[in-house]
């Protein structure tokens, strides 16, 4: 699969990452047809329910998202979430290669906490997503409060 480690894409996923850039996630789509390219198809700062309003339901796309959550009263986490999108509408061939082509887009937006293999908006709720991370995180400081 091309394009997954274009220059843009390696730019907004470091800026994902930052801890100096208000960026909070991006969103990668086909260019068009089965084998096609990946490309960079949005960037935001208004977090994953931002992210879940760009998703499309007549594609696979892939969505990376910088989550912070109170770790306890006095300080907070930063985790990183992959969601792998595939909506409803989307044609059959391309959902066919999304387990193959996703292997591409792991190798390069390498650094997550956790994977979501969405296919609903609802997989995105961010209440879901934070307790899952507190689980993949380990300690919990929260004394198991979600």
């Amino acid at each position: 699969m091309s394009g997954v480690d274009s220059p843009e894409i390696l730019a907004a996923y470091d800026a994902v990452r930052s801890d100096k850039d208000t960026t909070n996630w991006l969103l990668l789509s086909y260019a068009g047809a089965v084998g096609d390219k990946v490309t960079l198809t949005g960037t935001g700062t208004g977090g994953l329910a931002e992210l879940a309003g760009r998703l499309d339901d007549g594609q696979a796309q892939y969505g990376y998202a910088r989550v912070e959550y109170a770790n306890d009263t006095e300080s907070t986490r930063v985790k990183f979430v992959l969601v792998i999108w595939i909506g409803e509408g989307t044609k059959v061939m391309r959902k066919a290669r999304v387990s193959i082509e996703s292997g591409s887009v792991k190798r390069v937006l390498a650094h997550h906490s956790i994977s979501i293999d969405a296919r609903d908006r609802a997989d995105l709720d961010e209440k879901e997503i934070v307790a899952r991370l507190r689980r993949a995180g380990g300690a919990d400081y929260n004394g198991g409060r979600g």
